[in-house]
């Protein structure tokens, strides 16, 4: 990105009104677009103001990032005021430090300015739906081993082996929801390697922390409903894959996907305020058949996790929008490659993707650590170009500005936040 244009932003920002940065060349091709609706200027003002708080983290990055307009930019917007974006999506809440999909979590994701916040669905024994990434990781996510529930664990702890817990599994699906509501919400992690039950809990990634999951409330699907009706979020539940054969017990895949949308309409949420996901297109489909209104803004998530993976995927996007799926949302790595001159730029897939004139939402930002090693998984297309954490931004500017995402999943989402207020993304 040339550094014209952060300077003239920078003059907006200073002194000139806001609305100057809608014909400004930064931020242009989505603020002009007139089907493009997830974009909003702030002057407007056609969002109730809520009061949005992001921390230190977003200004320790931006401090860390290499000298360029792009920071210039960012640092001339650190006083805010800051406003809650649907550019910004909670993944899973704000996972980075609470226990994912927990109350607590969603709470912060909120406050942080997710204008969207996560839920991924899965259901009980009893065939009820509640939030959790998996149908089969309470042993990770939750307290289930510490409590009386540990016997009806699929896989229990072997205890005639020297790591007892290696292969242990804990399904949702083992359990009632009057059951599930006892326990307690941690995070993610466990210790396979482990003897004790204590050493198999006590496994967080030094990256994370423990400081905010003592009491972590988990949540039924629809009590996540209402949470996010009271904060005035919009909703992204994510359909995952069941771990137990379907039928499960009677209950088949189309039940499963038509329950999730049903609880939606029960609350009385509209459709426009929620984006259904799932990985698997057979549930899309669904939706088009038979929730037309709630398809509109259903999410085809892409199972992408090598390059080698890419050129199936990139030969079947023109089809995908023949059928009808508006939204897709591949990893970051998918959308982003390196050029001649080692710099971040849009990828096959992301033109491609556009060409056909699909919208793009990706994942997941602020989930890889320290980022001075490359990033790992999520930046595995753009590794020769990372090297330090405040890469974060540059990363998040390519793929708002060159790829044009309508949204980034965030485990810490006071970061896309503070990027989508500098930027005049609502």
């Amino acid at each position: 990105m040339g550094i014209s244009k952060y300077i003239l932003l920078i003059g907006v920002v200073l002194g000139s009104s806001a609305t100057g940065v809608a014909s400004a060349d930064y931020g242009h091709h989505r603020s002009k677009d007139k089907k493009d609706k997830w974009y909003h200027h702030r002057p407007d003002m056609h969002f109730k103001q809520q009061s949005v708080q992001l921390g230190p983290r977003p200004y320790f990055l931006v401090e860390d990032m290499k000298d360029s307009g792009l920071k210039e930019a960012l640092q001339q917007c650190s006083e805010g005021p800051f406003f809650k974006s649907d550019f910004s999506i909670g993944h899973r809440g704000a996972a980075l430090q609470f226990p994912e999909h927990s109350k607590q979590s969603y709470e912060a994701a909120a406050r942080m300015g997710a204008g969207i916040v996560e839920c991924d669905v899965t259901f009980t024994k009893d065939k009820e739906l509640v939030c959790s990434h998996s149908q089969c990781d309470l042993e990770t996510t939750t307290n289930i081993l510490e409590t009386g529930l540990a016997g009806n664990c699929s896989v229990q702890p072997d205890f005639t082996s020297e790591t007892p817990y290696k292969n242990v599994n804990c399904c949702t699906s083992d359990i009632t929801l009057a059951e599930f509501k006892t326990l307690r919400a941690k995070m993610d992690a466990g210790n396979r390697n482990a003897k004790t039950v204590d050493e198999f809990m006590n496994a967080t990634p030094n990256f994370r922390t423990d400081t905010y999951a003592g009491n972590g409330t988990v949540m039924t699907h629809k009590e996540s409903i209402e949470l996010f009706k009271r904060l005035g979020v919009k909703m992204t539940p994510e359909l995952k894959s069941p771990s137990v054969e379907m039928p499960f017990n009677g209950f088949t895949q189309q039940a499963y996907a038509q329950k999730m949308i049903d609880e939606y309409k029960m609350a009385g949420v509209k459709a426009k305020d929620v984006y259904p996901q799932s990985f698997n297109l057979e549930d899309v489909r669904y939706w088009l058949a038979n929730e037309r209104k709630f398809a509109k803004q259903a999410v085809l998530l892409e199972d992408l996790n090598v390059p080698t993976d890419l050129p199936a995927a990139i030969s079947r996007l023109p089809s995908l929008a023949a059928e009808g799926v508006k939204i897709v949302a591949p990893p970051m790595w998918a959308l982003v490659t390196l050029d001649a001159n080692n710099k971040i730029v849009p990828s096959e897939y992301a033109m491609a993707a556009k060409a056909v004139g699909l919208d793009i939402i990706t994942w997941t930002l602020e989930r890889s650590g320290l980022l001075k090693n490359g990033g790992g998984f999520y930046y595995q297309s753009v590794t020769g170009a990372i090297e330090t954490d405040g890469d974060t931004m540059e990363i998040l500017d390519v793929l708002a500005m060159d790829v044009g995402v309508m949204g980034v999943f965030s485990d810490w989402p006071a970061t896309v936040t503070y990027y989508a207020n500098c930027m005049d993304l609502k």
